[in-house]
């Protein structure tokens, strides 16, 4: 998870994580959800689905982005926002 508050206008932190299967992304996918809903924010828009190795999910402040190992690698997200203050890293 990383603060990007000082560094752009279009969301406050990115969520970067990544799935070894579709069933594991699905799931990780499902639980971001029902947390932030419950957290009182809501889903704006998804892209990417379960089967494409990517998944996008803007929730306005909130941007999540689950990867598969090798499509987070490739788009290097991670690398792109390094500037970014980290506030949760698990890999």
């Amino acid at each position: 998870m990383l603060d990007l508050t000082k560094m752009a206008t279009f969301a406050d932190y990115f969520v970067i994580c990544s799935g070894e299967t579709n069933r594991q992304i699905e799931a990780i996918r499902e639980e971001i959800d029902q947390t932030l809903s419950r957290a009182g924010l809501r889903l704006l828009h998804q892209e990417g689905g379960t089967g494409s190795g990517w998944l996008l999910m803007d929730f306005g402040d909130v941007v999540v982005h689950i990867f598969e190992p090798g499509l987070r690698q490739y788009y290097g997200l991670d690398r792109f926002w390094e500037n970014a203050v980290p506030l949760l890293r698990m890999l």
